[in-house]
């Protein structure tokens, strides 16, 4: 994996970058960054670029016998530890290390969900056990092999329990040229007595023209298909790349389609139109819903007066500026609270014919009647 590759992020490469030609490697760093921001692909570049034959101002070269090794993530100063659902006790992150690679080569912006497909794992929980912490010393207590630097990349240390702590010590005094590279997405679950022992290295989410040009520069997106994908992404590239595998839908005609249903009470239509969105699939009826939301959310801006801040394509943006004069403020929020429970219920295997009917009958009521759900307030005309 090489910086070029990973789609944006330009500052945290540049910092890492400067790291290395600074000589300011800490031997303990915390990739800090939501699901879908390159994180973990960051995380594979820079020690690729640490361990790199022939390093170049702004890359590893590629090419070099390490390089080729980093490619296919075979390098013997190269560690993995990520969670998994174990079988047995005394499995470890290396009793799946085939499928770790097959995973990640495949899948550089990997979640959970896409690493549990590649998994048996029934309805086991994700963890990281004390007998891969155990494996985690082991390995690190010996010197690098081949290369400057002996890297342990740990994904999800959220995973780690209280057996983390047995980690403490080699991550405070490790071997000399031994790094450990934790990337996490959540802060507020990662043991306090690890997270007080790392440099922090935050990963923001992707910006939407990084999203919308990596559509069409790398997949060959339209211009309108690449637009709607980096909107419905909100900044998640897993997700953005997810979409490009569903079938190709207009989101936003579906939706507009249906808030006008709503608006007007046309009760029979919407009846066939739920019927429509019931047969969608599960990832499509997501997608609807958090399209909906997406588009929800910059009719708010619109009301607040906050135009710059709104990332809507041309015809899109002329649809809302239409919408917000029939959907004042309060109604906008309670529609978007009622879409945002419908995808909490689709994610969980909710009946989808029984969920989009009693939505649709909730943005009537908002709409129509005039009815905010909590109470019986009224919006005044």
């Amino acid at each position: 994996m090489q910086f070029k590759q990973i789609v944006g992020q330009h500052a945290v490469k540049q910092r890492l970058l400067n790291s290395v030609k600074e000589n300011r490697v800490s031997h303990a760093q915390l990739f800090l960054g939501p699901e879908g921001s390159g994180s973990l692909a960051l995380a594979v570049a820079y020690a690729q670029y640490l361990s790199c034959e022939d390093k170049q101002p702004d890359d590893s070269c590629g090419v070099c016998s390490s390089c080729r090794k980093y490619q296919k993530l075979m390098h013997p100063d190269l560690h993995f530890s990520y969670p998994f659902f174990a079988k047995h006790k005394d499995d470890t992150a290396l009793s799946f290390i085939e499928q770790w690679r097959d995973a990640f080569i495949n899948h550089p912006y990997i979640s959970l969900d896409i690493w549990r497909n590649y998994l048996d794992a029934e309805n086991k929980q994700a963890n990281i056990n004390i007998a891969e912490c155990h494996q985690i010393i082991k390995k690190l207590s010996l010197k690098p092999f081949e290369s400057q630097y002996k890297i342990l990349i740990l994904w999800l240390p959220e995973y780690l329990d209280k057996e983390g702590n047995s980690l403490l010590k080699i991550i405070e005094e490790p071997q000399p040229n031994t790094l450990f590279l934790l990337v996490a997405q959540n802060q507020d679950q990662i043991l306090n007595t690890i997270l007080s022992r790392t440099q922090l290295i935050k990963v923001p989410v992707l910006g939407y023209d990084d999203i919308k040009q990596h559509m069409l520069a790398e997949h060959h997106q339209t211009e309108n298909a690449a637009a709607e994908i980096a909107y419905l992404s909100n900044g998640n590239i897993t997700e953005a790349l997810s979409m490009l595998q569903q079938d190709t839908k207009s989101y936003h005609q579906l939706f507009v389609q249906w808030l006008r249903m709503c608006i007007t009470n046309k009760g029979i239509e919407i009846v066939g139109f739920v019927d429509g969105l019931s047969k969608m699939g599960r990832e499509n009826q997501k997608n609807f819903l958090r399209y909906g939301v997406s588009f929800i959310r910059e009719c708010c801006l619109l009301l607040a007066g906050a135009d710059s801040l709104v990332h809507l394509p041309a015809q899109e943006l002329e649809t809302a500026q239409k919408m917000i004069k029939v959907m004042p403020l309060p109604a906008t929020q309670a529609i978007s609270a009622e879409l945002e429970k419908a995808h909490y219920h689709v994610e969980r295997n909710a009946n989808p014919k029984i969920l989009f009917l009693d939505v649709s009958l909730q943005i009537t009521k908002i709409l129509f009647f005039k009815t905010i759900p909590q109470g019986t307030h009224y919006i005044p005309n």
